[in-house]
């Protein structure tokens, strides 16, 4: 019995049979015109407007309130992007490979110890000062500590590349049992794990972590609006992967394995 289901977010229509190969689970979001294959975020209970701005979370709200509690128990659940894919982390072959061949099919019996499975840490401290001192001056007036490489952490990166000081009001405006947290979190490490990306063998697990993540974007979105333009439109889907990193290592055991950087839209058909 397949112990895992993956859902592959797409915004290419021409991907599908591509997706399916990898028996995958094709999930379509965007202004693609999309053929049946597809699971949309647009029907039932759903915040798919809002996609231009909470990007693949318009399909993790569409999951957690349309089909979430339907899928069986004892089934493992994650997600990857049409680029990037979890790497099957026993496979020691050559890269040149198939990514067929290269990604997670399959939870081994080995992870049973843990809750979640998240992509390995990127780190923030590797900034160069010319960088900062060009783009970062107001972060840098903030975060006087980030002089030093051991100094540049989340909130400094945040406020250097999102916006200064939007982290700190987003905090603000969550409920008491994370808030301190989470302020302790960005201003501690110099790293998150990778993306919106994760795999969990527990829905209940999933139902809390919406729970949380959900009301609080809502809340933060007093804050920014949907007025964003370029580069900060992505800005609700920053905060939410910093905040999923937190999250997840704060309330479950988590196991980090290697994501795979592979555009399907650039394979030869």
């Amino acid at each position: 019995m397949n112990n895992l289901e993956i859902f592959c977010i797409c915004i290419h229509d021409k991907l599908l049979d591509k997706i399916k190969k990898l028996n995958y689970t094709p999930v379509g979001l965007g202004s693609d015109i999309f053929s049946s294959g597809w699971i949309r975020d647009n029907s039932g209970i759903n915040i798919s407007s809002k996609n231009k701005f909470y990007g693949e979370l318009t399909f993790h709200y569409w999951l957690w309130k349309n089909k979430l509690k339907s899928i069986q128990k004892d089934k493992w659940i994650g997600f990857c992007g049409y680029r990037r894919f979890w790497k099957n982390e026993f496979d020691n072959s050559d890269t040149s490979l198939d990514i067929s061949q290269k990604i997670l099919k399959r939870i081994p019996s080995s992870w049973n110890k843990y809750d979640v499975i998240l992509g390995e840490h990127i780190y923030l401290n590797q900034i160069p000062l010319i960088k900062i001192l060009k783009y970062g001056k107001l972060a840098f007036l903030r975060n006087p500590g980030a002089i030093l490489n051991k100094g540049r952490n989340i909130r400094f990166q945040f406020d250097m590349f999102h916006g200064n000081g939007i982290l700190d009001k987003a905090i603000e405006l969550l409920g008491q049992s994370d808030r301190e947290d989470f302020k302790l979190y960005v201003t501690k490490n110099i790293s998150f794990n990778y993306g919106n990306m994760f795999i969990c063998k527990s829905k209940e697990l999933m139902i809390r972590y919406y729970e949380t993540l959900f009301p609080w974007l809502e809340k933060c979105e007093t804050i920014l609006g949907f007025e964003l333009k370029g580069y900060e439109t992505r800005t609700y889907g920053f905060l939410a992967e910093r905040f999923m990193a937190y999250w997840f290592n704060k309330n479950s055991k988590v196991h980090e394995i290697p994501v795979i950087f592979h555009d399907l839209n650039k394979e030869e058909s």
